[in-house]
């Protein structure tokens, strides 16, 4: 038994040689995953996926990718089960084609919702799907924007949490909006609100809604902070119905706000909400491109902003082995 003294060299653990850069398109992100590798300066892996008749998938990589350090581009919005279960095949067909280390990249993560047990007799889904990805092989996970990063701790392997907040900031922050402030919809995305609020150096007003059943439908109720001649920007991690969003554009009108911006990281807009949107008292709706829209072509109030920078310089930095938290302009992830 060897003794190493507390002021002795350290050993150093043993990395094995990082594999060639793959990245892989999944059927749910393919402009987003070729911005990414455009981004990088690497060319997409060929690949397939085919949807058969009954439903069934079959995917299959197209080239050799033994020992690569391999990123499957895979978010899961709609259709939220077919995208899934197509990650997961992803990740199976790279683990059995002996990848050296499987990144599922899912800048979307639907399931996030299903994060608690707060009814009787109800699965807590985020959790059943980090077991779902683990099993498949995934070594690690790169997300966006998780509807609570607490689920973080659901994953036995590590989990990289980007936020969209940084572009969309620096965008909003190109137009010049003057005498602005930030308003959150709801008490739940309060912290997200004032750290928008902070990287913008504005102030920050909250809403409160209620929300009676599990639809989408939202009612806001009242409003802390002063908004009265003031530009407002409503910022959230999603949405689909856009409900809340034009009921508190709604409610800030009342109180004497002058024009209504919206910021969300997801536009996961279900069929029939842009144009609902392009008609409401939104004057701008800032969306990234986590989500390709399907449903409706957007309307000329609602603009996209790329983040595929963003998780092109995660990507690298999770390949070279160096700090993904060096990528946020305030030192560090906040945990909110």
């Amino acid at each position: 038994m060897s003794y190493r003294p507390n002021n002795g060299p350290r050993p150093q653990a043993f990395q094995p040689p990082q594999g060639e850069l793959a990245i892989i398109a999944g059927s749910a992100n393919k402009q987003l995953a070729a911005k990414i590798a455009n981004e990088l300066g690497v060319r997409l892996t060929p690949c397939e996926a085919h949807y058969f008749s009954e439903g069934n998938v079959f995917v299959r990589i197209l080239e050799n990718v033994r020992g690569c350090d391999c990123y499957v581009i895979q978010g899961t919005h709609q259709p939220v089960n077919d995208n899934f279960m197509e990650l997961l095949f992803w990740i199976d067909a790279l683990k059995r084609a002996s990848a050296q280390q499987i990144t599922a990249v899912i800048p979307f993560f639907s399931y996030a919702k299903g994060d608690k047990k707060d009814e009787p007799r109800v699965s807590i889904r985020a959790r059943v799907c980090a077991d779902a990805l683990e099993a498949a092989g995934a070594d690690r996970c790169l997300m966006m924007d998780l509807h609570s990063p607490q689920i973080q701790g659901f994953f036995r392997v590590p989990v990289d949490h980007l936020y969209a907040r940084y572009v969309l900031c620096d965008h909003i922050k190109s137009l010049g909006i003057e005498n602005l402030v930030v308003c959150s919809p709801d008490i739940g995305f309060a912290k997200g609100a004032s750290a928008y609020a902070n990287y913008l150096g504005v102030p920050v007003v909250i809403g409160n809604k209620t929300r009676r059943d599990h639809t989408e439908r939202a009612e806001v109720l009242e409003l802390i902070g002063d908004v009265d001649g003031r530009n407002v920007l409503i910022v959230d991690d999603f949405t689909i119905s856009g409900g809340t969003l034009m009921s508190m554009a709604d409610v800030l009108k009342d109180r004497g706000a002058n024009d209504i911006y919206a910021a969300v990281s997801h536009g996961v807009l279900s069929k029939g909400v842009a144009p609902r949107i392009a008609k409401s008292g939104i004057k701008q709706l800032f969306i990234t491109d986590t989500i390709e829209p399907q449903n409706d072509p957007l309307p000329h109030n609602i603009s996209v902003v790329s983040v595929a920078e963003l998780f092109a310089e995660a990507i690298q930095s999770i390949h070279d082995r160096t700090s993904v938290s060096q990528l946020f302009p305030d030192g560090a992830v906040p945990s909110e």
